[in-house]
This record gives C-alpha cells, sequence and structure tokens, in this order.
C-alpha cells in the first residue's frame, strides 16, 4: 500500500502511527514485541514521534536493520542515531540489541546475533527501512559480494557482514529473509529521485535491491513518501 504526503513531516507522523499499532497488535498477543528500525537522517523525524508514544516500551526490544563496525559512539554508527533519536523520552524503556563487538571479528559477531534475534520476540512485529538511490535497503547494497545469500527470502541466515564501496567501514545487516519476518514493513523514502527509483524497482526484480523487498509476498509494504 502507498501512502503520498506534501510535507516529511505528516509522512514520518503516519509512519509512526502504523509502527505503535503493529507493536499494540504484538503486546496483545504476546509479553513483547521486536521493531527493526534503519539507521541515516531519513527516520529521524519518525523516531521522536515514536518516542513520544504511549506504549508499553519497556516490553518493546529494537534493533537495527543493518549497521557499520563502530563503536557506538562512533558519528557514524546507527546505534548512536538510535539512541539519541528514538531511545529518549518515553521510548527510552525500550531494550536495544547492540551490534559492534570490539573483540570480535565481524562473521563471528554476525552468527551470534543470527542466534540472539531467534531469541528475541521474532517475527518482529514491524521493520522500519528506508531506501538508497542505488536501491539498497539495510546494507544489502548492489555491489556487495553477498548480496544473493543477503536477498534469498528462504535463506536460514539472518544476519550477515556487508562489504561495499559506498561505505569505508564493514557493515552488519539483516538480511531479506529476516526483514520478510516482519507483521509489516514501514518504507520511507523523500525526494524525487528515491520515488523514480521506487517505481522502477516495484514493476520487475531489476538491478535494484529493493525490487526484491517490493515483490516478496511475506511481509506486507506500506510505502510513505514525501517530497
Amino acid at each position: 500500500m502507498e501512502h503520498y504526503f506534501d510535507s516529511r513531516e505528516a509522512a514520518s507522523v503516519a509512519a509512526a502511527e502504523r509502527i505503535i499499532a503493529a507493536l499494540r497488535r504484538r503486546l496483545d498477543a504476546q509479553t513483547s514485541a521486536s521493531l527493526v528500525v534503519s539507521g541515516g537522517t531519513t527516520p529521524v523525524p519518525c523516531f521522536a514521534e515514536l518516542s513520544t508514544r504511549d506504549i508499553d516500551w519497556q516490553r518493546v526490544g529494537v534493533l537495527a536493520s543493518d549497521d557499520r563496525w563502530v563503536p557506538a559512539d562512533h558519528e557514524d554508527s546507527n546505534e548512536k542515531l538510535i539512541r539519541e533519536n528514538l531511545l529518549v523520552e518515553k521510548a527510552a524503556a525500550a531494550d536495544f540489541m547492540p551490534y559492534y563487538a570490539p573483540d570480535e571479528a565481524i562473521e563471528d559477531r554476525c552468527e551470534e546475533l543470527d542466534a540472539d534475534i531467534r531469541c528475541a520476540p521474532f517475527p518482529f512485529a514491524c521493520s522500519l527501512l528506508g531506501m538508497g538511490a542505488d536501491g539498497h535497503f539495510a546494507s544489502l547494497f548492489p555491489d556487495a559480494d553477498n548480496l544473493a545469500a543477503g536477498l534469498d527470502l528462504e535463506s536460514s541466515t539472518l544476519c550477515l557482514p556487508v562489504k561495499t564501496q559506498a561505505s569505508p567501514h564493514l557493515r552488519v545487516s539483516l538480511t531479506l529473509a529476516a526483514l520478510s519476518r516482519s507483521d509489516e514493513v514501514a518504507l520511507l523514502i523523500f525526494g524525487e529521485e528515491k520515488r523514480a527509483v521506487y517505481e522502477a524497482a516495484k514493476t520487475s526484480n531489476n538491478q535494484y535491491p529493493v525490487s526484491r523487498l517490493l515483490l516478496q509476498k511475506r511481509a506486507p509494504i506500506h510505502t510513505y513518501w514525501a517530497p
């Protein structure tokens, strides 16, 4: 389902409302729920809206769709962004799953996270994702050597390390197999350039990784766009 807005603020608020509704449905049915969120600047207004909402945040676990392999206090860390913009005010009570481990190899950490995610509330109540102008989502970039594994909908792998020329840092990313195990996905995108990529990606399984997300049938996609 597609939702178009005149302002980014309106799109962010609408996405937040969908996320809260998804969390409430899970919390009504079980003791806890998981929320996946992306990094970058796009979700920050949505984070601000979410952080003020009345929900039992103590029963919510938050994890990133992906993160750079950097310490949590690094300026490029999605964990830092999420802690400073989402896990504040009422949402400060939510639990968070860190990805970076300074004394481990990224491959070993991804294996640990794969197990940890299965022990958390899973499937996810909702995943808030963004999209790059190259059609990537999470850290599933077009030039990643293991992109096929990351986009394999039937893979048993939930988390993998990613290397891309788009970033100087190695990355940890949830796979499509993991993200598609969400009750629903809120895809938040801004700007005409990304809308053009989105329109191209939703029509065929083309060169854009996000095509695979949009064309899968496991998790409903709700797209929120504003100029």
